[in-house]
């Protein structure tokens, strides 16, 4: 017996031990079985053969059971070793796939447009996973390498390749495409995941993500087609022109796009500002700069850093509140008004506000109104509003958006899938209609806000321009973006949104992940608890028929239950869909009250949050 055929026989001995269906054990055997074997991963052999003999079947499973996916927010996840990690083989034959691709759909302009890659600050540098006293590919493997490896393989097959010589924003990629003309982009990043992760987000030339079925066409060349890896050295490919840094030049026209979005020459909000050890140093920091904001660093955390170490949990994310801790700190000591940050690869926004001296975070939805409400109210004073003029947002994104839109005259295209690359596509069509000068503003809940036309992707930058416009010219008449915020909802409504999720790890969890909407979408459900279901939407059914692809039917994985209306409510629903980047169950729930007096919204908010509680403690 050969000594792979050895290795194999133990991890399928393991395997079994595991509560694991049959299929998912085949599936990770098989690939395993490749990668002890064949001389292209004969560095991973020795880490393989410890986790072996470490008896790790778990993690080894979890490692093997599938080829990373392409999920809402493109391919991300745990840097290490296996078809269900990061490495140098997923970020390189998917770049091979990638470049197939754009040259069977675009053919020769495809090599003489090129592509542009950027990248942010991740870096892996986790201990005690495999081997350390071993040598090991993935140790200290970071964005920069990741992505010249990439650009090894798309230069080798004869796509030129503009690379930034540093970290630089999503939003900044996005801008860079449309401004160089290129026919796609790759962002190496995991946004705002865990520092263990990373990931590879690929855009259009549009400077969009893709959507089905060109994402599902994409994961087809890079899983099916894929024979051969090509690569050439960086260095010879650089010579050759094939692939050319890029940097300033750009970096000054993308500050100048951002910038052009300000409704308001009002400067006077004094701003702390945190990269959450993230690029948005190289873009939200210098946008508020060139318009003349009073903008200060939170000192502990404006370092750019793969291990985000004054990040509490060490995880970098806007949407949770835990983020700002230090920026807080930093604030009470200083006459701050409001706290910007901005995830690693700075395309999220997180907001906190100085009100009565007391520190107010405002979530992702509550910013989107305010973007609402404040653009609205601009677009108005500036005669730019048109009779067609369009906010655009997803499905799980407040219904408070939708009716600020339409109770002023505006359309609102309100149902969209979740990801942004949705709004992005319904910005493509009105720009095809010559129409984009319509476009007002575009969002999603987990706080992704996009402020103009200069990129097809979300920009904290942008959003963090209008934000501090608004907190300025507030702060002239004695008021807060808490003030701002609850004339809204009584004006429109208190619109209280929440979320649970129920988050299942490894194959396991993807089975019951299914089960669960399975049961979901196959019975018929009438009520929750005392609350009776008047609808069920599963965006499965409706046009297109069939589904553009499996990416579609995936991305269209949603169930709503629209629930009846209790008294003095204007609606009720509950939306429940599995996680398109991480390995869980997403259930948002909402309930929509009706305008009140302002005097009346802390005792209306206490009543709707309360049925808001009671529709969460179901689940």
């Amino acid at each position: 017996m050969s000594d792979v055929q050895n290795l194999i026989g133990k991890a399928k001995s393991g395997f079994q031990t595991l509560d694991i269906s049959e299929k998912y054990a085949n599936i990770a055997l098989n690939q395993l079985e490749t990668w002890l074997s064949d001389a292209a991963f004969q560095d991973y052999k020795v880490q393989l053969e410890y986790l072996i003999d470490a008896e790790k079947w778990e993690f080894l499973l979890d490692s093997f059971y599938q080829i990373i996916p392409f999920g809402t927010g493109g391919r991300r996840g745990p840097v290490g070793i296996g078809t269900n990690r990061i490495n140098f083989w997923t970020i390189q034959s998917s770049a091979q796939g990638h470049s197939q691709y754009l040259i069977k759909h675009h053919g020769e302009a495809a090599r003489e447009r090129g592509l542009v890659i950027a990248y942010d600050v991740r870096k892996y540098l986790q201990k005690g996973v495999y081997d350390d006293n071993q040598p090991n590919p993935v140790r200290d493997l970071d964005c920069k390498m990741l992505a010249i490896a990439a650009a090894e393989v798309y230069g080798a097959n004869g796509i030129k390749v503009f690379i930034y010589e540093d970290v630089r924003s999503t939003p900044q990629l996005s801008y860079s495409i449309r401004h160089l003309n290129a026919i796609s982009g790759i962002m190496v990043s995991a946004s705002h995941n865990p520092p263990t992760d990373n990931g590879k987000k690929v855009y259009d030339d549009n400077g969009g993500q893709l959507i089905p079925p060109d994402d599902q066409n994409l994961v087809e060349e890079v899983t099916q087609n894929v024979t051969e890896i090509k690569t050439r050295p960086f260095d010879e490919l650089q010579k050759e022109g094939l692939v050319q840094f890029v940097g300033k030049e750009i970096d000054e026209s993308y500050v100048n796009a951002v910038s052009g979005v300000s409704l308001s020459a009002e400067r006077g909000a004094n701003i702390m500002y945190s990269p959450l050890h993230g690029c948005g140093l190289t873009s939200v920091y210098p946008v508020l700069q060139h318009l003349g904001f009073n903008v200060k660093l939170d000192p502990k955390t404006s370092n750019m850093s793969g291990a985000f170490e004054n990040v509490i949990f060490n995880i970098p994310n806007p949407e949770v509140i835990e983020s700002f801790a230090t920026a807080i700190d930093a604030a009470n000591n200083d006459d701050i008004d409001i706290i910007i940050n901005s995830d690693p690869d700075a395309d999220r926004l997180g907001v906190m506000v100085n009100h009565n001296k007391d520190w107010h975070f405002l979530n992702g939805n509550e910013i989107g109104i305010v973007l609402t409400n404040y653009s609205i109210s601009k677009f108005k004073a500036k005669d730019r509003l048109q009779d067609d003029s369009v906010i655009i947002k997803t499905v799980v994104t407040t219904s408070l958006i939708e009716e600020i839109a339409l109770r002023n005259g505006l359309r609102c295209i309100s149902d969209l899938l979740v990801g942004l690359k949705y709004v992005a596509h319904e910005m493509n069509q009105l720009n095809s209609a010559d129409n984009i000068s319509s476009f007002v503003l575009g969002l999603e809940e987990s706080h992704g806000y996009v402020t103009g036309i200069y990129c097809r992707d979300k920009d904290a930058a942008g959003a963090a321009v209008w934000i501090s416009e608004m907190a300025a010219e507030l702060k002239k008449e004695d008021k807060t973006l808490i003030d701002y915020l609850d004339q809204s909802y009584a004006d429109y409504g208190y619109c209280h949104n929440s979320q649970a999720e129920i988050r299942l790890l490894g194959a396991k969890g993807m089975e019951q992940i299914s089960a669960l909407m399975e049961h979901f979408r196959t019975n018929d459900i009438d009520a929750f608890g005392d609350f009776q279901v008047s609808e069920k939407i599963d965006r499965w059914q409706g046009e297109p028929q069939p589904h553009l692809s499996p990416t579609d039917t995936s991305a269209r994985n949603v169930l709503i239950f629209n629930i009846k209306p209790q008294s003095n409510t204007h609606s009720m629903k509950i939306t429940v869909r599995p996680s398109g980047t991480e390995p869980k169950l997403k259930i948002y729930f909402e309930v929509f009250g009706n305008p009140v007096d302002l005097s009346q919204l802390t005792e209306e908010k206490e009543r709707i949050a309360d049925i808001s509680k009671q529709l969460d403690m179901l689940f």
